[in-house]
């Protein structure tokens, strides 16, 4: 028996959309619902920040008439007697649970159906009672030693893609599984779409130079928040990925989802059909280019 992701429902399915930030891929996401009017597949029904005071939320709820949950990390954290949001240790994962726990009761009067991550910066466990999907700035089907390379959090994918002297980017779109501490593999979950390529601009600049620079650095997390020139360029790219990438793939697969496009089998194989009427072929993902949707075949 294949499973879906999303119950066939005999209404259309509602989402929720989470963001820390400034929200972009949750505008393009509702811009593209927008114009679709009565022929999108799904309806977005609230927006969830974790950061009301500093990210966009309130002002992307307004303009398109959303309800909007704030649920403020920072603030419950030192009410618990915790300075720091962390999972580093023992308490701050036994708060980051807690704080999941509330944010589930306080969804459940709105009865959304899925959620999409566009920019929601805690790792928390709600995908483990809420289907989500979540956007991310790498191909997820390049592998090394068997696993997925261009893993992990802020430009770490970036820099990766670029030492790995990488041509091309694009951005992946994952049904998110809960967050595990210790987890032998980041960024796990079907991969149910990629971009079409991005080119990868170094302004100039080689990997070799790059490379250098990169072995020079010093500590144990030596990818990641750095502030040099490889750094610069992770950030550059990792916005050019998110305007070409992301807002052409992301969107557009959400309809896919949520008009029942996706599935896997009794083998956890991802299974992907172009329409509800059409049979489900076993993928590794699907290509978005454009209006064109390329199965790519284990």
């Amino acid at each position: 028996m294949n499973k879906f992701f999303l119950k066939v429902l005999q209404k259309k399915p509602s989402g929720a959309l989470f963001l820390s930030g400034n929200g972009s891929n949750a505008e393009k996401i509702l811009e593209h619902v927008h114009a679709a009017g009565e022929k999108s597949p799904w309806i977005p029904k609230l927006l969830v920040t974790d950061r009301p005071k500093t990210s966009r939320a309130k002002e992307i709820a307004q303009k398109y008439n959303i309800p909007l949950l704030e649920h403020p990390i920072a603030s419950f954290y030192r009410a618990h007697g915790c300075e720091q949001v962390s999972l580093a240790t023992e308490e701050g994962r036994r708060l980051r649970d807690l704080w999941t726990e509330e944010l589930a009761e306080k969804l459940q009067q709105y009865e959304v159906d899925f959620g999409i991550l566009a920019g929601f910066v805690p790792l928390t466990n709600i995908v483990a009672k809420l289907p989500c999907l979540n956007v991310h700035p790498g191909d997820l089907t390049y592998e090394k030693n068997g696993k997925r390379y261009l893993v992990g959090l802020h430009t770490v994918p970036m820099e990766l893609a670029i030492l790995e002297g990488h041509s091309t980017l694009r951005s992946s779109v994952i049904l998110v599984q809960p967050y595990t501490p210790g987890a032998k593999e980041m960024d796990g979950g079907h991969i149910l779409g990629i971009s079409a390529p991005v080119g990868l601009d170094l302004k100039g600049h080689s990997v070799q130079e790059l490379q250098e620079l990169f072995n020079s650095r010093k500590g144990p997390h030596r990818h990641g928040l750095h502030h040099d020139l490889l750094s610069e360029l992770a950030n550059y790219n990792q916005e050019r990925l998110k305007y070409a990438g992301d807002h052409t793939v992301y969107p557009a697969l959400i309809d896919d989802f949520t008009a029942g496009c996706f599935a896997e089998d009794e083998n956890k194989n991802l299974l992907y059909r172009q329409n509800a009427k059409a049979p489900f072929q076993i993928v590794k993902t699907v290509e978005y280019h454009g209006e064109e949707r390329i199965p790519i075949y284990k």
